[in-house]
């Protein structure tokens, strides 16, 4: 069966036609509900440690979401990027050459997650210093991020497969429904391991690294069911420095973008962690998991719009690629105001979520949301998923200023 007949048998969507701001706002949403449920993974992690476990366990878990953030965001940058490449040979009917990619894709996925994991895992301690955190909540800080850097291999398996299917104009079909599913095995094996399992922040590491493992791997069963155009030979994993050049160009600067703001999050969390007092480090933890999941939207535009744009770019169609971006930066600045508005109003009873009922008083003081009025930088990013390597570094560095300028303010807060 030819590649063009299999096409027709899965869930692949040509974005070559079509009204560029319908075929964006579907494909967005499901990228948008995936990211949330990604990030569910640590959310869930806070939710049942500050309610089971107490304010220490929230500070130690909660604190180390923009650590999360940092390293998540580099892998899923990485296989965003090199996910432009192939949705361009795919969007040139070029399909060999796409396999060729897909294939130096996985090579360099799987070596960025070992090199992650032992060079994180080396320097756990010498970080988490460097971040001021005290001895008294130290090791269990150290025992979490230590199992979460063991399992970035998942990690790493599930955003490029995810990535893969994306390139092709798939981000709504199982590939979400296997987030959701393992989100929802993620919370019931955090009660299992710390209410019946005995276990502390461990238990709920464990649960995160397992809880993906079983993701990737129900994303790659259907990969090989439903998408026989994804079907690698061997020749397809000849190894080839040009490519993987070409490929290392693209993701390592949407990594970077994709992972920058959290840089500025991390200074902020160590001035934080100076205090010394558990209560403001878990009020600024459950602060910041909802500031990022309110991001989470910004993620998903970009990497819509990389999809979206390598196709049409693939298939010479730049008219469709300016149209595109110009929608895409309405559709984003219009979500900045009502964004803003919704968190001014509601953010406070938002951090309830994370925090026990006896604990709100104390800590409702030291819950703050720092409202960061990004919409207009993120409507700029969009220009930079083209494909032109390393063209996005300006905004990185531009998006790290902006984090890094709310320290003063956050802690004035």
């Amino acid at each position: 069966m030819s590649d063009n007949a299999t096409m027709k048998n899965t869930t692949i969507h040509d974005m070559t036609t079509g009204s560029p701001a319908r075929l964006i706002m579907q494909f967005m949403i499901p990228m948008f509900l995936g990211n949330i449920f990604q990030q569910f993974y640590n959310i869930a992690d806070s939710i049942i440690a500050g309610q089971f476990l107490g304010v220490r366990a929230l500070a130690a878990i909660g604190s180390t979401g923009s650590l999360m953030f940092f390293v998540t965001g580099w892998l899923n940058g990485l296989s965003s990027g090199f996910a432009i490449l192939v949705s361009q040979w795919f969007g040139a009917k070029e399909y060999e050459r796409m396999r060729h990619y897909v294939a130096m894709s996985i090579y360099l996925s799987a070596g960025w997650a070992v090199l992650m994991t032992i060079g994180l895992g080396i320097a756990n301690e010498p970080i988490l210093r460097l971040m001021n955190y005290k001895d008294s909540i130290m090791p269990d800080v150290k025992a979490y991020m230590g199992i979460i850097y063991a399992g970035l291999i998942v990690t790493a398996a599930y955003n490029a497969l995810a990535a893969f299917l994306r390139a092709l104009g798939d981000s709504k079909s199982p590939p979400l429904y296997f987030l959701i599913i393992s989100a929802v095995i993620n919370v019931g094996l955090d009660v299992a391991f710390i209410i019946y399992g005995g276990m502390g922040v461990e238990g709920c590491a464990y649960a995160t690294v397992i809880a993906q493992g079983i993701s990737a791997v129900l994303c790659f069963i259907y990969i090989v069911k439903k998408f026989p155009i994804l079907h690698l030979k061997k020749e397809n994993f000849r190894f080839s420095l040009p490519a993987c050049g070409k490929l290392m160009a693209l993701g390592v600067p949407m990594a970077l973008q994709f992972s920058i703001t959290a840089i500025g999050t991390i200074i902020v969390q160590g001035a934080v962690n100076v205090y010394g007092g558990e209560d403001y480090m878990a009020g600024f933890s459950a602060a910041a998991k909802i500031q990022n999941v309110i991001c989470t939207v910004f993620v998903a535009f970009g990497a819509t719009i990389a999809t979206y744009v390598g196709q049409n770019w693939g298939a010479g169609k730049v008219d469709r690629v300016r149209q595109g971006v110009r929608c895409t930066q309405i559709m984003i600045l219009a979500y900045s105001v009502i964004a803003m508005i919704l968190v001014f109003f509601f953010s406070k009873y938002l951090t309830y979520l994370f925090i026990s009922h006896q604990r709100r008083k104390l800590l409702k003081y030291q819950c703050c949301i720092s409202i960061r009025y990004s919409g207009v930088i993120h409507s700029w990013e969009v220009s930079s998923y083209i494909g032109i390597p390393c063209k996005d570094l300006d905004m990185d560095l531009c998006r790290c200023s902006e984090e890094c300028l709310n320290l003063r303010r956050d802690l004035q807060l």
